[in-house]
């Protein structure tokens, strides 16, 4: 990051201006398109090397993939979803933040 701390109070009241303004996410959008391969080899690259999806996570869908009981099978499925979406998240929202100080950075640079 570029050294400038935020204070959980700025945090919160910029995701409340995000949240009010659906308009703002259009360019967003149009950029993360564009930028979608790179940031799809990012995230693999990151989940790989946090162990995310390594034998024990093999193991948990197989385990969950042989229940039996219909109604316990959806709901092992729909955690790990929720599990796989909430990492998936997480570390979308890293590789944003330091997406943002690098186009900073390249701004005041000159490059960009």
């Amino acid at each position: 990051m570029d050294g400038r701390r935020h204070s959980a109070e700025q945090v919160d009241s910029a995701i409340a201006a995000l949240a009010a303004d659906g308009e703002r996410f259009a360019h967003a959008q149009e950029i993360v398109t564009h930028a979608a391969p790179g940031l799809q080899r990012i995230l693999a690259e990151t989940l790989h090397a946090g162990g995310f999806f390594d034998k024990a996570h093999d193991a948990e869908v197989a385990r969950v993939s042989a229940i039996d009981d219909t109604g316990e099978r959806l709901t092992g499925v729909r955690t790990l979803v929720a599990e796989e979406s909430r990492v998936g998240m997480l570390i979308g929202v890293a590789v944003g933040l330091e997406l943002a100080v690098e186009l900073r950075r390249q701004a005041e640079e000159g490059e960009g």
